[in-house]
């Protein structure tokens, strides 16, 4: 599996969490940076994107050598990022997982404002499954999710943009973290409960690379995302303190005694 993201200099989301989270899948992981990051427990300082051919070269490396079983991408801060991987995802025939990547945890925005089109128009078309959050979905279709009751109309809205699966994650509503996974015909609702957790970094790059990893093995999406948000709940419920900020998710969990 290949994903195509960003680098977390404190390990708990983007590349670093993607890796994790593919190998407590069995899967092995492969990636392609696209920007470096400085940031800790307490936000991102700093973000240098990648010169074009070095991302181009990461990416054709990988496809043409060893292939690929399915692919996630992340945080694509720049247009010019995200026009060229959608143009490289035209040559790989596989299952692609898109996570649209507005802002981080600590509120720092990691998607410049004329990438917003670019992602739409030349990105989500592309997906297999994009998975947003409500702000996610409120940036990308200007639909602003209130409670669990609107997550289809959000649905809808994304997948007017052209993604073939949509998951709209509730996690950000009250009650329990509920999740809507849908192609417009079929709708599935993932519930799970809410852990008052304050260490919560890296869940939606780990819930996004969670479905790559089984539909790489070859799992149907509904099959796939009910084994991310399995997954991701168990390591948000086991989240821990790092630094002085919000530490991450535990990746590990399954193979602590």
């Amino acid at each position: 599996m290949l994903t195509i993201a960003g680098s977390d200099s404190g390990g708990g989301a983007g590349i670093q969490a993607d890796l994790k989270t593919m190998l407590a899948f069995g899967v092995h992981g492969m990636s392609a940076i696209v920007a470096v990051t400085a940031q800790n427990s307490l936000g991102v300082h700093g973000v240098w994107d990648l010169p074009a051919d070095a991302v181009r070269g990461q990416i054709r490396a990988v496809v043409d050598d060893i292939g690929v079983d399915a692919v996630k991408t992340g945080m694509l801060s720049s247009a010019a990022l995200v026009d060229l991987v959608a143009a490289e995802l035209d040559r790989i025939d596989a299952p692609v997982v898109v996570d649209p990547v507005g802002v981080s945890k600590h509120g720092d925005p990691l998607l410049a404002p004329d990438a917003v089109d670019v992602v739409r128009h030349r990105l989500l078309p592309r997906a297999t499954i994009v998975t947003p959050n409500v702000d996610e979905v409120r940036l990308l279709t200007g639909f602003t999710i209130e409670d669990v009751a609107d997550l289809p109309r959000a649905a809808e809205a994304v997948l007017a943009l052209g993604p073939r699966w949509v998951l709209v994650k509730g996690g950000h509503l009250a009650g329990d973290a509920v999740d809507l996974l849908t192609d417009g015909a079929v709708r599935v609702e993932l519930r799970g409960p809410r852990y008052d957790r304050r260490h919560t970094h890296g869940t939606g790059c780990t819930l996004a690379s969670a479905i790559a990893s089984r539909l790489a093995c070859g799992d149907p999406p509904a099959r796939a995302a009910q084994a991310a948000k399995d997954y991701v709940s168990g390591a948000l419920a086991a989240g821990f303190p790092l630094g002085a900020g919000i530490g991450p998710v535990d990746h590990g969990y399954r193979h602590r005694g």
